[in-house]
């Protein structure tokens, strides 16, 4: 059994959800991380979290638990 995910104007088709994880998660552009889950987006970019926004000179990123 196939799904499609739409996002941001193409659609993708999958037959597993690890696979539509692996090729959907940002990266975090300071670590290279796959973002999977709670992510932080700052003007575009895409981080893991407050740690390595402000490590790439992000401010007021704030870390939430």
């Amino acid at each position: 059994m196939s799904f499609e995910v739409h996002a941001q104007g193409a659609v993708h088709v999958f037959d597993c959800f690890s696979c539509a994880i692996h090729r959907m998660a940002p990266i975090c552009e300071h670590c290279r991380v796959q973002v999977i889950g709670q992510g932080v987006e700052v003007e575009g970019h895409w981080y893991c979290g407050g740690h390595c926004a402000r490590a790439e000179g992000r401010a007021g990123i704030v870390d939430k638990v």
